[in-house]
């Protein structure tokens, strides 16, 4: 899905954020894990600089690896930090793939965000596919969305400080209501897949 789509369809669906990514932007990944998601950003974009976040250390740890095996560490770098303190300032370009909804505090995330951007930057939010009613996900992807957000999405939350428990079910009024609760006053679906929908804020 991200292979897909991510370079192809749902970055150039946000606006100029392609054409800063050509001329070389300044981006943060949070949440990036293993770095897929980064090293395949840094790959296409190689005048943009990439720094992906993650609070777990043997991921980051993962992602420097794939990077450097990628040979993308010229343009790419990983730090341990979290989604509501990750450092610097003036990014054209912040990404949370398939994360926002298994932080505990996720409006506390994006404030943060918020605070991270450049004046006309642009966040990035994907989230698993998910329609507002509970009876319209009643189909094989909510299903097996719901399975997984029992299991894993929304105890993850909970154990975290506020945990607000979104769960991979959330959908777009609830994100939206955690973005605009973040300080963010433009917000819009940008594009979707049968897995995944994909917001724009700024």
């Amino acid at each position: 899905n991200y292979m897909a789509n991510l370079t192809a369809n749902w970055l150039p669906a946000l606006g100029d954020v392609v054409g800063k990514l050509e001329a070389g932007a300044l981006v943060a990944d949070v949440g990036c894990g293993h770095g897929a998601s980064t090293i395949l950003m840094a790959k296409t974009w190689p005048k943009s600089t990439f720094i992906g976040y993650d609070y777990h250390e043997p991921s980051v740890e993962r992602a420097r690896q794939a990077a450097e095996k990628a040979g993308v560490s010229g343009n790419t770098s990983f730090e341990v930090s979290a989604s509501k303190s990750y450092p610097g300032t003036d990014y054209d370009l912040v990404t949370f793939f398939d994360c926002l909804h298994d932080m505990g505090d996720p409006v506390g995330a994006a404030a943060h965000v918020l605070r991270s951007l450049a004046p006309d930057g642009t966040w990035m939010i994907v989230e698993p596919y998910a329609n507002d009613k509970f009876e319209d996900n009643i189909n094989p992807v909510g299903r097996a969305y719901y399975g997984a957000s029992t299991l894993i999405c929304t105890p993850a939350s909970l154990d975290q400080e506020v945990g607000l428990a979104l769960g991979a079910q959330a959908g777009e009024a609830r994100i939206k209501e955690v973005v605009t609760k973040g300080g963010f006053t433009r917000f819009r679906r940008a594009s979707e897949t049968p897995f995944n929908l994909v917001f724009e804020a700024r």
